[in-house]
């Protein structure tokens, strides 16, 4: 806000426009321009109105009437936008403006405007577009990226704003001006959930149309999301790849797990003989346990699960523990030591699993671990079945 309040009086003083902001040029400082017109600081003046410093329709004097709290003064202040091509980002920020005749005139204004100018905003187009009336600017910018030539589009792509990443791959994919390769790469390695799911499922359906798959499904099989791994191996069955999706059957996530197991019963093979056997060698994948769980059989299975809560590697144990409870074959007796397990992954497991059977812990024992001398996990385990028991916690 002191930011903005100093572009405010230094616009008042007749500044041009980009030395009064100081440089600073985004979304968020629009924002804030407009806003500390409106409403000063505190430590404003008594009286003060920037608009009314410099009634000379110049460019400083135009920028501050169009942020004016008067609908009228902002109205008028629109039909001298043009001369001030540096003005736009106010021209886009007044069509979400909450008075009906500012924001119609600002939208014919925008519309009229260069589709380059109005690309180049994206971002705080996109940051407005959060507004109930900033749909406008952001319908009129996917129509400029949609149509317009695509090297408009290609700078968005390489965004450092998330936004604005995401809706420009959402119209490249449209276009099909991303290869599939690309796709895949990008899925495998963004960290952003939204980009990774539109194009994975992109990469997905480009090697469904063409038959090429150019390492398309490899590189969505090392995916950093479940939810892309699980697409690459969903994909898997349509490219006749079934026995790759065995090795997919133990990975850490339950949804690349599930669909593993459709795709190899597609191929022909039952998963459950091969998750038995990855659970009884000597080393044995975390997801194998979970696995064995969400397919196996109770009466069959669930022996092996309970061998596995004492393996050695704690995340076995946790993922044991998973499968007991996906088989609904959880004991107390058997899954009470672990809430004392050195691991806190493993403590956490047993707490889930236990919440059903809260009840039958003797009161005493919980407390005894809901002290400040427990180790955290353990502590936070405690309270959890003394609650779902109906006891306070007194700590």
């Amino acid at each position: 806000m002191d930011d903005a309040w100093t572009a405010v009086r230094r616009l008042a003083e007749g500044r041009p426009l980009r030395e009064a902001l100081g440089g600073r040029d985004s979304a968020e400082d629009w924002v804030a321009l407009d806003l500390a017109v409106r409403y000063p600081p505190w430590y404003a003046p008594d009286g003060w109105d920037a608009s009314a410093r410099d009634a000379a329709p110049a460019e400083p004097a135009t920028a501050l009437a169009l942020c004016h709290p008067s609908g009228r003064i902002r109205e008028a202040a629109l039909d001298r936008v043009s001369r001030y091509p540096d003005l736009l980002p106010l021209l886009v920020v007044r069509c979400a403006d909450w008075a009906a005749p500012v924001r119609e005139r600002a939208r014919a204004l925008l519309a009229e405007a260069p589709a380059a100018g109005l690309v180049a905003r994206a971002e705080l187009v996109l940051l407005l577009g959060r507004r109930e009336r900033g749909g406008f600017a952001v319908e009129l910018l996917g129509r400029a990226l949609r149509e317009g030539p695509t090297e408009h589009l290609r700078p968005l792509l390489e965004s450092a704003d998330r936004a604005t990443l995401r809706f420009a791959h959402r119209v490249a994919v449209q276009r099909g001006l991303v290869p599939p390769l690309r796709l895949a790469r990008i899925a495998a390695r963004s960290g952003d959930a939204v980009l990774q799911d539109l194009c994975a499922e992109a990469a997905v359906a480009a090697v469904r149309g063409t038959g090429r798959d150019d390492g398309v499904l490899d590189l969505l099989l090392t995916g950093r999301s479940g939810r892309v791994r699980a697409a690459g191996v969903t994909a898997l069955r349509r490219a006749g790849r079934y026995e790759e999706a065995r090795a997919h059957l133990t990975d850490r996530s339950g949804v690349v797990r599930a669909c593993a197991r459709y795709v190899v019963r597609q191929g022909g093979t039952d998963p459950l003989p091969l998750y038995r056997e990855l659970c009884t060698r000597e080393a044995v994948a975390p997801g194998a346990a979970a696995g064995l769980g969400e397919c196996g059989d109770r009466k069959a299975d669930a022996d092996t699960l309970w061998a596995l809560v004492r393996h050695p590697d704690p995340a076995v144990r946790a993922q044991a523990v998973n499968g007991l409870r996906a088989l609904d074959a959880v004991r107390r007796e058997g899954l009470m030591p672990l809430l004392d397990d050195p691991s806190s992954a493993v403590v956490r497991a047993a707490t889930r699993a236990l919440l059903p059977h809260a009840a039958e812990f003797p009161v005493a024992w919980l407390r005894g671990r809901d002290s400040p001398e427990s180790r955290r996990a353990v502590r936070v385990g405690a309270r959890r079945l003394l609650r779902a028991a109906g006891w306070p916690c007194v700590s």
